[in-house]
């Protein structure tokens, strides 16, 4: 089943590009893709190219694929090792009927809108919280040194 779900959603995806995002299998395996997403306009990541590794299951939709982000980026919810913190993703959230599209898109969205109440690195959600000026010149010198 996870196969045949993975071809479709790779379909779907090429069919139907979605703006500032792109993915697709890394090589020869259905299972383990790479991905980019062009950071948000407007928000300190603006322009930067982020890549990302993205490796399903063979329980896949019923499993959550793994996500990471292949590129440093300063970020809350992202930690050094590209571990990402977003509900989509986590074990009681995910629903099989959720898309590679949809986990993308919540991507694209956790750049617009850090959430430091479940943050993966706290010096950073501190920062965030207390000298938002401070983080947005931090994250986008990362952008420029990292996804630039």
């Amino acid at each position: 089943m996870a196969m045949r779900r993975i071809q479709k959603e790779l379909v779907e995806l090429n069919n139907n590009p979605v703006q500032n995002i792109s993915a697709g299998p890394a090589g020869d395996d259905l299972l383990r893709w790479q991905g980019q997403l062009i950071g948000p306009a407007d928000t300190p990541y603006a322009k930067g190219v982020f890549k990302i590794d993205i490796e399903f299951s063979t329980d896949y939709p019923f499993k959550a694929p793994k996500v990471k982000f292949a590129t440093k980026i300063y970020h809350p919810n992202i930690d050094d090792d590209g571990s990402i913190c977003v509900g989509i993703l986590k074990i009681e959230a995910w629903k099989p009927a959720t898309k590679l599209v949809d986990v993308l898109s919540e991507l694209v969205r956790l750049l617009q809108y850090p959430n430091p109440d479940d943050a993966l690195q706290p010096s950073i959600a501190e920062l965030y919280n207390t000298d938002n000026a401070k983080f947005k010149k931090t994250a986008k010198e990362w952008t420029k040194k990292y996804a630039g």
